[in-house]
């Protein structure tokens, strides 16, 4: 049975230091500024108090407590959303990633609500398991499912949130429900894909897969092969069948010049993997190749690094359904012109058994090829620089591929201002997550992430 409590007659933040002690950073406090940062230090939130919790008690007390003032709720887990939106301006910040238990049986992973996915790699590999994941480890695996989870099994094994089977969250009055085929399917469909919307997190079951040695590595080709090697890379993806993903894009080497990239990841079979990886680089004149067998683990680990903590970040996406000339033109024309040796653009080819989901089985909101199109401003705030020419660069990219682009965009990277695409981020999905979103979460306090009402 659920247990209540009367917080009613003192203010939110006396009754949980009475409930919670020492778990509660008020303004004030010597840790207020420390708990609220996130990677993105554009993000510069101030929230009127942040709970850290350990159990799923500490994490109903804090709920009543915000749902008996009204305040609006976010929840943090590894704190890496763009928009800083784990960290709510003004309201109570449920921060769960204390709770960061992952636990294998039977190959499912159960794993607690602040896990990150490096973590749950981790102990997937102690069980001879492989875990679907993004393409870094630091990343909260919560929130990346919860939005997707495009990453390097994504063409043989789809989306993070694919291999989800099962939540347990607590609601906005504090009940404990399981999301699962049997107990609300309604839940657990808009769980996967529908954002952090309908109550907190605390636990997540996932499916894992046989593990498999993984030919990755990193190729480097000079910028002025940019248009050849983004013209024809994604046909050598088409025709190598599901077991090749090539993350691509451009991020600038330690002496400023910008690079084209291309990150293959191959499951299959060792011979046609070497000959894919000798394909790829045939595309240009690569001055760097490095391809190897590793493990899933190590693959992920070795992106880990570009996740620079303390930068300012402005992020933008675009969903292109192909790599036309005139979006490949848009990407050129917008990396000669950059306004900081730190921005980056990534693509991300979503293909092979991602789509291959019905569309009705998940809430998320594209299941047809495209390309995810990540454009990632980054700057040194220590500098005195405000970020607003960074800021400038990357909307303008973003509208230049906005002819080239499918409706919509991947949820967790769209901010307040891109309010056109965030209303077609979920396609046919939205009516229904709606719907859900009024059964579980009535009141609304669940509003950090997007999710038009």
């Amino acid at each position: 049975m659920t247990k209540k409590f009367d917080l009613s007659s003192q203010p939110a933040a006396s009754a949980l230091q009475t409930l919670i002690p020492s778990k509660v950073v008020l303004p004030g406090d010597e840790r207020y500024d420390a708990a609220r940062r996130v990677w993105n230090r554009a993000a510069d939130h101030h929230p009127a108090m942040i709970t850290y919790c350990e159990t799923t008690q500490d994490v109903q007390a804090a709920l009543y407590a915000a749902r008996d003032r009204g305040l609006p709720i976010s929840v943090r887990g590894a704190g890496y959303d763009g928009e800083g939106r784990s960290v709510r301006d003004k309201g109570l910040v449920v921060d769960v990633s204390r709770m960061n238990q992952v636990e294998v049986s039977g190959g499912i992973a159960t794993v607690a609500g602040g896990a990150t996915a490096g973590a749950v790699i981790s102990a997937a590999a102690a069980s001879d398991h492989l875990a679907v994941t993004g393409w870094m480890g630091v990343i909260g695996m919560a929130g990346l499912t919860l939005s997707g989870g495009y990453g390097p099994l994504i063409a043989s094994h789809g989306l993070a949130l694919d291999s989800l089977v099962g939540a347990e969250l607590i609601l906005a009055d504090g009940e404990h429900v399981i999301a699962d085929p049997q107990e609300n399917p309604d839940l657990l469909w808009a769980l996967r894909g529908g954002g952090g919307n309908f109550g907190v997190v605390t636990a997540m079951k996932f499916r894992l897969h046989p593990n498999r040695a993984v030919l990755a590595g990193m190729i480097l080709f000079p910028w002025s092969d940019a248009a050849r090697v983004l013209r024809d890379y994604a046909e050598i993806a088409a025709s190598a069948g599901d077991d090749l993903t090539v993350l691509a894009g451009m991020f600038c080497l330690p002496d400023g010049s910008k690079t084209l990239f291309l990150a293959p990841a191959w499951t299959g079979d060792a011979a046609l993997g070497e000959s894919l990886m000798a394909s790829l680089q045939s595309l240009g004149t690569p001055f760097h190749v490095h391809i190897d067998t590793v493990s899933y683990q190590d693959l992920i680990r070795s992106f880990d690094h570009r996740v620079v903590d303390g930068r300012g970040y402005a992020v933008k996406n675009r969903w292109l359904p192909e790599m036309t000339q005139g979006a490949i033109s848009a990407i050129i024309e917008a990396s000669d012109s950059l306004s900081s040796p730190f921005t980056t653009i990534i693509l991300h080819h979503f293909r092979g058994a991602a789509t291959r989901v019905p569309d009705a089985d998940t809430a998320f909101g594209l299941r047809r090829e495209h390309f995810l199109v990540e454009i990632i401003a980054a700057w040194d705030p220590a500098a005195g620089d405000n970020g607003s020419r960074h800021r400038s660069w990357a909307r303008n990219l973003s509208t230049a591929l906005a002819p080239f682009a499918l409706p919509g965009g991947y949820p967790s990277l769209l901010g307040l201002d891109d309010i056109e695409q965030i209303g077609q981020a979920y396609g046919a999905s939205l009516q229904r997550l709606q719907a859900v979103k009024r059964r579980f979460d009535h009141r609304g306090l669940f509003s950090a992430a997007h999710l038009p009402t």
